[in-house]
C-alpha cells in the first residue's frame, strides 16, 4: 500500500538524519581531541519501485565516512615528546596487550618506565638504533618494532678515546731552557701557556689532564701532558710521576700554521682508561695571546642519557651530561592506499580493512611519507561553525521527515475509518 510506503520512507529519512546528527554530535564532542578525524554522514537513495498506476517510494540510507586523510592544523607545544605528522603517514602504536594500530594522536608522554604513551594509553613504536646499526624495515609489516623509551634506566660509562683541541700559541713568547721545561718535571719548571681537559676513564670517572705549552726554539714548541692527580700540594711541579706524553710541535714561520706532527694528532694515554687520539689540526702560532679556540672530547660518566630531540626524519637523540649526543631510536610511519577506508577503533586508532589496502611502512621524509614535527600536536579536523550549521540542517530535515510520517499516519487513519 502506497500510504504505508510514505510512512516507511519518512522513517528512513528520520533515521538518516538521526545518523547525521550522531556524527555531528561526535564531531563536536571531539573538537579538541588530538588527531581526531571528523566523521560525515553521506546519503544515498534507495531505489523506488515504478509500478503501473502507483509510485512506491524507496527512501534513503546513510554511510559514515571518516576524513582520515585530511590534515589537521599543527599546534606548537613546549614538550619534545608531543609529535605530529606534517603530510602523509601515521604513527605505529600498540596497546597493553601488544596489538598494533595506526594513529595520528601524537600527544606522547613518558610513563613510569620511560616508555612514550599517548593520552589513550597506546605506546609509540620505533626501531632501537643505540648500537649504531641501520634498522631493518619490513615494508608491509611491523617486524622489529619496539616501544620507544625516552630514557634508559641502566647506567653506561664510556671511556674517552677521541678529542679535539684547537689553539693559538703566542709567537712572541721567549724560549725556555731545556732544564726548565715541564717535561723535566722539576720544581723550577717554566711554561708559556697551560690548559686542562676533562676526560673519562674506563669506569666513567673524571680525569683532569694538564697541558703545558713551552716554546723551545724558533717556531718550535713542546707539549707536556700530566695527570693532575699527581700534582704537588703547593705545585703543580714537581708531579708525583713524569708526563703521560710529550710532543714537539712545529709551525710554519711565514703562515703560522701547524706543520708537525703531519697527522695533526697526539696520542695520549688516559690514566685507568684508553688512549685518546687528540686532533689539533688547525692550531696556529700567531703574534697573539694564547687562546683555546675549540675543544671537544667523547666519553661520559656512568649515567643514563636523556631525550635531547626528535628530528623530522624520525631519529630520536639522547644526550649525556657531558653534552655528547647519540641516536637512540628511529620512529617510522605507516600508511595504506585508502586511509579513509580504515576502521576506527576506540582511542582514535585505526586498523586496515579489505577496502583500505595493506599497510606500508617507511621512514619520515622518504617516499610519500611526511615529516615528524617535535613539540607539536595535530588538532582535530572539526570545524565547529560547519558542524553547528550541519546540526541545524539535520534538525530541520528530521522535522520535515517526521511530517511525512505524520501525514501518512493521518491518511492511514482515514482509510481505516472508511468502513465505520
Amino acid at each position: 500500500m502506497s500510504i504505508g510506503n510514505i510512512m516507511r520512507t519518512g522513517v528512513s529519512g528520520m533515521l538518516a538524519q538521526g545518523n547525521k546528527l550522531s556524527a555531528v554530535a561526535d564531531n563536536i564532542a571531539n573538537s579538541d581531541t588530538v588527531g581526531y578525524k571528523r566523521a560525515e554522514a553521506e546519503f544515498s537513495s534507495m531505489i523506488p519501485q515504478h509500478l503501473t498506476g502507483k509510485y512506491v517510494s524507496g527512501g534513503v540510507t546513510t554511510t559514515i565516512r571518516r576524513h582520515v586523510s585530511e590534515q589537521g592544523t599543527l599546534m606548537n607545544t613546549t614538550s619534545i615528546t608531543d609529535l605530529a605528522v606534517a603530510g602523509d603517514g601515521f604513527f605505529i602504536v600498540e596497546n597493553a596487550a601488544g596489538e598494533r594500530f595506526l594513529t595520528r594522536a601524537g600527544n606522547f608522554v613518558p610513563d613510569a618506565q620511560g616508555y612514550l604513551v599517548n593520552a589513550a594509553g597506546f605506546y609509540l613504536l620505533g626501531f632501537d638504533i643505540t648500537d649504531g646499526s641501520d634498522p631493518n624495515v619490513t615494508a608491509n609489516g611491523f617486524a622489529g618494532l619496539q616501544r620507544v623509551r625516552q630514557s634508559e634506566q641502566a647506567l653506561e660509562a664510556t671511556p674517552t678515546t677521541l678529542g679535539t683541541l684547537r689553539f693559538n700559541l703566542d709567537a712572541d713568547e721567549t724560549v725556555i731552557a731545556a732544564a726548565d721545561l715541564p717535561s723535566a718535571n722539576a720544581a723550577t719548571a717554566q711554561y708559556s701557556a697551560k690548559t686542562s681537559l676533562v676526560v673519562h676513564d674506563n669506569l666513567g670517572g673524571e680525569k683532569l689532564l694538564d697541558f703545558y705549552f713551552s716554546k723551545t726554539g724558533a717556531n718550535t714548541w713542546e707539549v707536556a701532558v700530566f695527570d693532575q692527580e699527581q700534582a704537588a700540594a703547593g705545585g703543580p711541579f714537581p708531579y708525583g710521576s713524569g708526563p703521560l706524553a710529550t710532543f714537539t710541535l712545529q709551525f710554519d714561520g711565514t703562515t703560522g700554521k701547524l706543520v708537525s706532527p703531519a697527522s695533526g694528532t697526539l696520542s695520549i694515554p688516559v690514566p685507568d682508561g684508553q688512549t685518546m687520539t687528540l686532533d689539533i689540526t688547525g692550531s696556529t702560532q700567531y703574534a697573539a695571546p694564547f687562546n683555546v679556540l675549540d675543544v671537544d672530547v667523547n666519553g661520559n660518566a656512568a649515567t643514563g642519557y636523556r631525550l635531547f630531540k626528535i628530528s623530522e626524519d624520525g631519529v630520536m637523540y639522547g644526550t649525556f651530561p657531558n653534552g655528547e649526543k647519540r641516536p637512540t631510536y628511529r620512529i617510522p610511519l605507516a600508511t595504506v592506499r585508502s586511509p579513509d577506508n580504515m576502521k576506527l577503533l576506540p582511542g582514535d586508532v585505526f586498523t586496515q580493512t579489505d577496502t583500505s589496502g595493506d599497510v606500508l611502512v617507511g621512514f619520515p621524509r622518504e617516499g610519500n611519507f611526511g615529516k615528524i614535527i617535535s613539540g607539536a600536536k595535530e588538532q582535530s579536523t572539526v570545524d565547529l561553525a560547519s558542524e553547528l550549521t550541519a546540526m541545524i540542517e539535520a534538525q530541520r530535515a528530521y522535522t520535515a521527515n517526521s511530517k511525512s510520517f505524520m501525514t501518512g499516519a493521518e491518511l492511514m487513519d482515514v482509510a481505516v475509518n472508511l468502513k465505520r
